[in-house]
Formats: C-alpha cells, structure tokens, sequence
C-alpha cells in the first residue's frame, strides 16, 4: 500500500471475496488499448448484438407512460405472470406468481438464494469449472464450498457418482450451470436425470440451477433439473435476459422457487437493492412475451463463431479442447504450456499463460484459476468473427513463441 494513504480499517467480510478476474482482465486490456495498443479482448461474457427493437420499444413506450416509479420489492405483476407463462411454456414448470422473484441481474438473484440458504459452515457442493462468482458468494456467506472435478475429457461433467461421493452430512446446497460458463457444456436429459436420481435420495439437499444461457443452445432442447421427479419443491431455477435478448445492461434476472425461499429471497432484497428498474421491467416483458426470432438468429451466429474458433484452435500444438453445444466459451487445456518459457518468463499456471498472450500479441482472455480449473483458459467469442480469425493466429503465434 502507499505510505502516503490511510490504512482504512475495511471490514473482514472483504477478505472472503476477490474481485471478478473476468473483469480485473477486462481492466488490463482497457489499459493496453488506451496506449495504443491494437488489443483483442475475448473476456467479457456479453453478446455483443444490440437488443431487438421490439423490446426497446417496450421501453420507450414505459417511458411516455411514465412509468418512472418504485416496483415492488418482487417485480410487477405483469412481469411475474410472465415468467411464470414462460417457465410453463419453455420448461414445463410450474409455478405461482409468488414463487417468483424478480433481481437486479441474475448474479444479484444468486446471491440472494445463497444468503437465504446458506449458514456458516454449511457445505456447498460446486462442480469446477464454475462460474467465476460462485465460490466467492459462497464464501461470503461463510459457507464451504465442496468442488467436484471435471476434465476436458469428461467434457467438463460431473457424473452421479461423483456427486453422491461429495455428499456429506454437510451438505446444504448444490449449484450449477447448463449450458455452462465456462465450458459451454450441456447436461443431456439422461446426465441430468442421473443427478436427480441421487438428489432425491438426498431431501435435505437444496438446488441452484443456473440457466441464464438456456437459448444459445446448438444442439436442441433444454432440460431444466427441476423437472425431475420431486426436485422442483427444492431447487431454485434462476435465469434473466441478459444472454438470450442480449440486454445485459437492462440488469434483469429472476428465479422460480419454492415459496419460503422466494420469500427469503423478497425479504433480503428489500433491504439490499429493493425492486430492479421500472423500464428494464416492462422491456423485459417485451422479451418473454415476443418472438423468439432475433434470439434464434444470435444464437446461429455464435455457432458460426465457435466452428471458426474450434476449427483454428483444434490445429494448434499442445492444445486440448471440447466442441461446446452452448453458451459462447471455449474452454482449451492449456497446461502442455506450462513450464515453457519466453525471454526468461516461465508459464507456471493459465494466469501466467493469459499475461503472456496479453502483453505478446495484446489478446485479453481469461485464467481457468479463476473458474476452478487452472489447467484452462476462457476465450468468448462474443465478437466478430474478424476479430475471432486475428485472435486465433494471435493464440497459435504467442504459443509458438514459448520454447
């Protein structure tokens, strides 16, 4: 620290958390770019598609009608039956308009499960790679996050017997993402029927099923974990609009939930952030209720993307990779590199391997440390595919440079 500074006496409870590396890389690139340099970033997690314009309208129309007021702490009503129509629709779940709660964002709607469900002490099982703010939110609820390893191999998986090993008399909380961040990878109705099997000889155990990338999904239907024999009276399926109608500044995500947890969760905001943002509401009701079309046509896209990157990266020495059938990552082994060495500095870990490729050839990715897995680096390929084709040789040239 600056002798020149304060040493603020901060609260303990920062020290439980880290910042998100996701952006903490994004930082380093904005830095790089300022200089002049013709940096790359595959960092952020965000479509980089604006948002369709019969959503926008939506907003526009809250507007003029004024619209401008505090919603209630759970979302509008109208938002609520909504969602609801399409969780019956989509998921064939079914819930009532108060197991409905309505957050600034998903990660906000996370949040408040884990606060909800979560003691100290308690354990919660965490399949790795993970999404980068999972293990810290457990943390700062001074829970124990349990991780379940998975490879490249493995496409990234659990399997049910991995799962009923990691169960304890601790156990509280199961979380986890399909179509995954990271990986991309996909629970197949049968992979996740397996998983339902053991948690239903499991009652005490709670479910966080994170399905913010539902529709970018190259292979077909999606299958939500709640759906599963008795599951739904215990797990929390959380989604929002960011990823599908791509609205991530709109800050609108939500959960489906047993109604004592959704009404924790409703407890807790009202003294956190209180109700999200009246217009973001109202265009998010344009997103459920409307054509799925221009979502389609993103998620085509992306399929596009990830082929062109697939195809470039499969051909680089040392690499191991899955085809992911979701979300917009690749998730490449990259620890063949470690131990090589440029110019004197030795890759020990991906954050070594990811500084290397941003102060080389000025490409921001991000370490697998940060989702669970230091074996790997995160590459989104939320950009154009211009910018993909140059990041990809800039990968195989940086790499080549490692002896």
């Amino acid at each position: 620290m600056n002798q020149n500074q304060p040493n603020y006496p901060l609260a303990e409870r920062l020290s439980w958390i880290s910042e998100s590396e996701t952006i903490a890389m994004a930082k380093l690139g904005r830095t790089l770019k300022a200089e002049g340099k013709d940096v790359i970033s595959l960092s952020f997690g965000e479509p980089d598609f604006f948002t369709p314009e019969h959503i926008k309208q939506a907003a526009i129309d809250a507007i003029h009608q004024n619209f401008t007021f505090y919603t209630p702490v759970a979302g509008i009503p109208d938002l609520k039956e909504a969602i609801v129509q399409k969780f019956q629709r989509e998921n064939q779940l079914t819930y009532q308009t108060d197991q409905i709660v309505v957050s600034t964002g998903a990660k906000n709607a996370i949040m408040n499960t884990v606060l909800s469900l979560v003691n100290p002490g308690d354990e919660v099982i965490i399949p790795r790679p993970f999404w980068v703010s999972y293990a810290d939110m457990v943390q700062f609820a001074q829970g124990v996050p349990v991780y379940i390893d998975t490879t490249v191999e493995s496409d990234y998986k659990i399997t049910a017997e991995q799962l009923e090993k990691a169960i304890s008399p601790k156990s509280k909380l199961f979380m986890f993402s399909s179509p995954n961040n990271p990986s991309g990878m996909i629970y197949s109705f049968d992979e996740l029927k397996a998983l339902a099997e053991v948690f239903e000889r499991h009652p005490e155990i709670f479910i966080i099923s994170d399905e913010i990338y539902e529709h970018i999904n190259f292979e077909g239907k999606h299958h939500s974990i709640a759906g599963f024999g008795s599951l739904i009276n215990r797990t929390i399926t959380v989604n929002g609009v960011s990823k599908a109608f791509s609205m991530t500044g709109w800050r609108i995500g939500y959960i489906g939930a047993p109604k004592a947890i959704a009404f924790a969760c409703e407890k807790l905001q009202s003294q956190f952030t209180s109700g999200t943002n009246a217009i973001a509401q109202k265009a998010a009701i344009a997103a459920l209720n409307g054509d799925l079309t221009p979502t389609y046509q993103m998620r085509d896209a992306f399929k596009k993307r990830r082929d062109i990157c697939y195809e470039r990266l499969k051909a680089v020495p040392g690499i191991k990779l899955s085809l992911p059938p979701g979300a917009f990552y690749l998730f490449p082994d990259i620890s063949a590199y470690f131990g090589k060495q440029y110019q004197g500095h030795v890759i020990h870990n991906s954050q070594d391997l990811c500084m290397f490729l941003l102060n080389q050839v000025y490409l921001v990715t991000v370490a697998g440390s940060a989702f669970g897995n230091d074996n790997c680096i995160r590459l989104s390929y939320a950009t154009s595919e211009e910018n993909l084709i140059k990041a990809m040789d800039r990968i195989k040239e940086g790499l080549s440079l490692l002896s």
